[in-house]
């Protein structure tokens, strides 16, 4: 049965944003999602049970528990949830996935940002830019996030998210940056974190760590990269510019 299980009933949250962090091109989310975690030792929360998700069992290096593949971390001092990812979500399983999540997400009045990257050939620092769903454009007025220059769509399990809060016009945010078509991308995941998290949810993180370890993130994230390439739109979370299709 499709379901969150919450695990620390006792953590206390008051109306949170929630960072996602699914698989995309680039790895954009789920490498700014995973620096979050760490930095502030958020509590895995809760387990994501849910239509689309693969029925595996995960472990990590040195430790014998195994966890579902996605889950909810926590931060009660930040007022701050992330939904980490360890797999894609199939094509096919997105919308019921979205429906199953996007639910949860507003029985509790949680205010999602959902991360995309858009590949380009960078000049300088990536570019962020931000849409919104309800009214939430006003976290993005708020941090001074411009939107898109260029009419374009998000596609694969976040465009699924953004669709169901068009749907539902319930409040969330969309932050697209500008990322490597091929390789995991760790300086446009700090852009995100710098230009648009950060700003949006007013935490301040440290990101240097980013950039210093981008090689040792490249080559612990490839195998993952490799499979969203293959995928395709289906799996693989990314904005692109509508013209292509016109």
């Amino acid at each position: 049965m499709a379901r969150i299980d919450v695990r620390e009933e006792s953590i206390s949250l008051d109306e949170p944003f929630l960072v996602e962090g699914l698989p995309g091109v680039g790895l954009v989310g789920k490498i700014a999602v995973d620096h979050l975690i760490e930095q502030f030792s958020m509590t895995h929360y809760a387990n994501v049970h849910c239509e689309g998700l693969p029925r595996i069992g995960v472990y990590h290096e040195d430790d014998d528990e195994l966890k579902a593949p996605v889950r909810l971390y926590a931060d009660p001092e930040r007022d701050l949830l992330a939904l980490q990812s360890e797999v894609p979500v199939s094509g096919s399983g997105a919308p019921e996935f979205a429906a199953c999540v996007s639910g949860w997400f507003e029985e509790r009045a949680v205010t999602p940002i959902y991360l995309s990257g858009f590949p380009t050939e960078k000049d300088g620092s990536p570019e962020v830019y931000g849409v919104a769903t309800g009214e939430a454009s006003t976290h993005l007025d708020r941090a001074g996030i411009v939107p898109p220059r260029e009419t374009g769509f998000i596609s694969g399990p976040t465009g699924a998210l953004l669709n169901r809060a068009v749907e539902t016009d319930s409040d969330s945010v969309g932050l697209v940056v500008e990322t490597d078509p091929q390789f995991p991308d760790p300086e446009a995941a700090r852009a995100l974190i710098q230009g648009g998290i950060g700003p949006i949810t007013e935490i301040e993180a440290e990101v240097d760590q980013l950039v210093e370890q981008a090689e040792q993130i490249r080559e612990q994230r490839e195998q993952l990269a490799e499979r969203m390439r293959q995928a395709g739109e289906d799996e693989s979370t990314q904005a692109k510019p509508l013209g292509m299709y016109q």
